[in-house]
Order: structure tokens, then sequence, then C-alpha cells
């Protein structure tokens, strides 16, 4: 296996305090630095640690900034699927950031396009991403980067294949309110962060870490990229873990 660090956890809530962990000594070289976020269940106890630190004045969000993974395409900011509401629900509201140090996509932008390449720049002309959380789809998709023929290199619009669709059915009230496509920062815009922190929790995601950190590095399996990473923290569940068995 390539050379990874991999920190095993005893629960989903100790994963989270020990991403945070990871996330807290970024923040404490740099007051500024570029945090990148991801969406889902697996984050949320990554978020309530965050917002529980700065409570107890660990540390400061007043001049971080953050750029999100990704974003459902024809969702507005206030609809309670939208990945801004979840931020804003599950982190934003709760701590000091400020409203101009946020970047997540826009749902609703008809210029696609033009949307993608501003959202590229802003990530470049902050600095790049000083440390990137990320989370694994059972196809091995990272953001919304699914199973391909070749690797997407920067933020694009992605038609979301049936099984991911499937899998986010939970959260809505039918299966055909389940977006069809989002907007992701490509693989190359998260290769680009100078540390990545991968979030695995549950025995349903053994096989995936296996087959993408044990395997051949392929765009069918779009997080065995990461293999090629070389700052990378694994941070799983002992029920995710088996996957390196």
């Amino acid at each position: 296996m390539f050379h990874m660090k991999v920190i095993k956890a005893k629960t989903h809530k100790e994963a989270g305090y020990l991403a945070a962990d990871e996330f807290e000594k970024v923040m404490e070289k740099k007051a500024d630095c570029v945090i990148g976020l991801a969406t889902g269940s697996t984050p949320l106890p990554f978020y309530d640690e965050l917002i529980q630190r700065e409570k107890n004045r660990a540390l400061s969000f007043s001049s971080v900034r953050t750029v999100n993974l990704d974003e459902y395409v024809g969702l507005e900011a206030e609809d309670p699927q939208s990945y801004r509401y979840y931020m804003q629900k599950n982190l934003f509201d709760h701590i000091s950031i400020k409203r101009e140090n946020i970047l997540i996509p826009n749902g609703l932008e008809k210029d696609k396009e033009t949307l993608c390449r501003k959202y590229e720049n802003q990530i470049e002309v902050w600095g790049g991403i000083d440390i990137q959380l990320l989370g694994i789809g059972h196809n091995g998709h990272i953001g919304f980067n699914e199973p391909d023929d070749f690797f997407a290199v920067s933020t694009h619009e992605v038609k979301l294949t049936e099984k991911t669709r499937k899998a986010n059915q939970r959260f809505f009230k039918s299966p055909n309110d389940v977006p069809k496509s989002a907007i992701t920062v490509g693989i190359g815009t998260i290769m680009s962060a100078k540390k990545i922190v991968m979030m695995a929790v549950g025995g349903d995601k053994a096989e995936i870490i296996k087959k993408a950190f044990c395997g051949p590095v392929t765009p069918k399996i779009p997080a065995s990229i990461l293999q090629f990473h070389p700052n990378v923290t694994l941070i799983c569940d002992e029920a995710a873990y088996m996957g390196f068995y």
C-alpha cells in the first residue's frame, strides 16, 4: 500500500474529533487558511466538534476561508436539501466566519461554464486549499466526481449516477425529487490541496476503502487517485478499517 497516515477511531464521534484535530493544527499555523469542506452524514460529528472548540476559544473562524466541494443543480440556497442550507445549519450559523469568506456553488446559476471558471479562479486568488475534508461514496466518488473514463480536472457540472441518486434518495420526499446533476470541484482541484483528510465510517465503506487504497489507480474508482497525493490522512472507525484486512 502507498504511504498514507491511517487513524482508527473507536466511534463515529471520535472520528469527528480526530478530524477536527487535523484542521485545528492548520488553523493554528495560518489564521486565514483555506479549508475545503464536505457534506453528508459522515462529517456531522466533525462540525459539532469545530463549533464546540470555537465556543471554548480553542480556535477561531474569524479569518478562515471555506470552499465547499459541491452543490446540487436546481436547488436554491434556502432549500433544506441544498448543501448551502446544510452548511448553514450544521456549521456556519454557529461560528464566527464572515459571509464573504464562504464559497459554495450556486445551484441556480444558468451559466454553468462561467460559474465553474469563477469558482476555480476564487480558489486560486485565495492561494489554494490548505486542507480538504473528504468522504467517500460507495462507488468511490469524491465530491461528486463519479466513476468515469477519465479524471475531471477542474470544477464542472456532473450527471449523477443512479447509484449516487439512490444513496441520496433518503433525504428527499420521492426519487423524482433527487437532482440529476450537481456542480463539483474536480479531481485536479482536490489533488491540489496541500493536505487531505478523509473520513470513512461504517462497515458498508470497508469494501470501497480496500478498492480505493489497496487496488489500482483508475478513474473507475475516483478516490484511488489519492494514492498519488503526498499528504493524505484517512480517519475511519473500526468497521470501515476492516477494508484493510
